[in-house]
This record gives structure tokens, sequence and C-alpha cells, in this order.
């Protein structure tokens, strides 16, 4: 029989349902989840997510199982969506029949408050992918932001005035400071500031020294001067201080005006004790006689 009449003959029995049709068995795909202890698949029961629990700065070390039950090897991407999140390698080869298990750290922010959240690890391969849920329990005393503004002090240097004080975090949470100055004078504000030099964060216990140099303070004014420091979460701080650039200045005038006073008050006294012309006393008390 020639090729062509047995591929005609073929395809007529193909139609006929003379030959059986042998289906392809499809490809199991590729799975992912939290690697459990000493098996070679997750069984009944096992974690199908991750937990952690932890205070704040914790570091959390767990394995990802990446299992390939096909016949050829497969090429996965690995990666964290979440904070805290480290892959110990982005790019894992699985060979044919075999778990990978690859290892990852969580590490919870210094600065993170008690409560829960969530991410996942997210693998990626052969056009497909999959989420493994992570959650995350931050446990501890509750959050006490409380900021503080001490120490202040304003005096004067050279033609102008200096302003120095200490910010201070006295809470248990990372803080964002800003800081607002003002001075009230006897006739209306002399002065509105933002000072530029603040940290952008301020840790817990933290203190930061700041100084403000007011070259233009007055020199003939009493002032009061306002340091207030806010930050999300934390209530109003405020120190005030009062400056008087003649404070050195009045004392002085008013001893010299001491001195004045009592240089003219001797005077009168020895003005009026001196005898009047034509007048003479003698013994005894009324007995006066003119001259």
């Amino acid at each position: 029989m020639s090729p062509r009449r047995a591929a005609t003959a073929l395809c007529a029995a193909l139609a006929l349902g003379l030959l059986p049709l042998t289906p392809v068995a499809a490809e199991e795909p590729w799975t992912a989840a939290p690697a459990p202890a000493g098996k070679e698949r997750p069984g009944p029961g096992e974690r199908a997510e991750f937990y952690f629990e932890g205070a704040p700065g914790t570091v959390f070390e767990d394995r990802l199982a990446l299992v390939n039950p096909g016949d050829r090897p497969r090429r996965l991407t690995v990666g964290g969506d979440g904070p805290g999140i480290a892959v110990a390698a982005p790019r894992v080869d699985v060979p044919a029949h075999t778990r990978a298990d690859v290892p990852f750290t969580v590490t919870v922010p210094s600065a993170a408050r008690p409560g829960g959240s969530t991410g996942a690890l997210v693998v990626g391969g052969d056009g497909r992918q999959v989420r493994v849920r992570l959650a995350v329990r931050v446990t501890g005393p509750p959050a006490l932001p409380a900021l503080g503004v001490e120490h202040l002090r304003v005096g004067r240097s050279g033609g102008g005035a200096v302003i120095r004080y200490a910010l201070v975090n006295r809470g248990n949470t990372v803080l964002a400071p800003h800081l607002a100055i003002r001075a009230d004078g006897l006739f209306g504000t002399v002065l509105r500031r933002t000072p530029t030099d603040v940290p952008a964060e301020l840790p817990p216990g933290g203190r930061v020294r700041l100084t403000e140099w007011w070259p233009d303070a007055p020199r003939l004014d009493s002032v009061r001067v306002h340091v207030t420091a806010t930050a999300p979460g934390a209530a109003r701080a405020t120190a005030s201080r009062s400056y008087t650039p003649l404070v050195w200045v009045l004392p002085t005038l008013g001893g010299a005006a001491l001195v004045l006073g009592g240089g003219v008050l001797l005077l009168v006294r020895r003005v009026r004790r001196r005898p009047r012309p034509g007048i003479r006393t003698e013994g005894t008390a009324g007995a006066v006689e003119a001259a």
C-alpha cells in the first residue's frame, strides 16, 4: 500500500471510531505554600498561610515551599508584598518532581504600633501567579505619643538675640515634629518663624538641642517668646520665655536715680539745719530773743 493510501485509511479509521484516541495528560501545575515540617507535601491540617506575632523590632524567619510535580524544571519568581519582607532568592529553579524551600524573613518595624497587618509572598511562573497570605500581629503597650519643648532660653547675641531650646520625645512612638516660633511685644507680634533644621523623625526618648538666631530682635521692647511643637497623634507642646533687652539698663538707671535722690535729700537736710542770721538760741526752750 502506498503511503498516500495508508494515510487515507488511517484518517477514515479515526473518523469511524475504529481506533481509540489516547488523551494527552495535562501537566500538573506547580504550587506554593508555607513549608511543612519534614514532609514532601503539605498534608491535611497544614498551615495555608503564614502568621507571626511579636513586638516591634522582632525579626521572624520561615520558609516557602515551591513544589514542581511536572516532568520538566520550572523557573519561578518570588517576591514580597508588604513592609519588612525579604526573600533569600528572587528567582528559583525547581527541578521536576521536586520541592524547593525558599527562606525569607519578616521584620516588624521598630515604630510599629500594636495591632494587625497583612501582606503576601507572590510567586510567578508559567503565566500564572500565586499569592501566599502573610499576617503579622504587633504586640506591646499602646502607643503613647508625647512631645515636649524644654530649657527655652533667650539672650542677646551681638546686635540681636539667640533662642535656644530642646525638643524631646517623651513617648514610645516615633514622631515627625513641626515647630513654630512667635514673639509678642508691647505693640504686637514682632517674630513669626518656622524652623527648618528640625529632624524629620524623633525616636522615643530622643532629644535634640536647637538654636534659632534672631538678628533683628528689638532693642527697646519687652517681648515674650513662644516655641510650639506639634506632631501627628501627639498633643501640642509649648514653652514661653520673656526677653527684655533693657534688663541691664534699668537697674543702672534706677541706681543712678537713687543716688541722685539721696544727694538731694541730704542737701535739703543740711539747709534746714543751718541757723538763720539774727536769731540766737539760748539754754532753755522758749527763751528766744530777737537781736
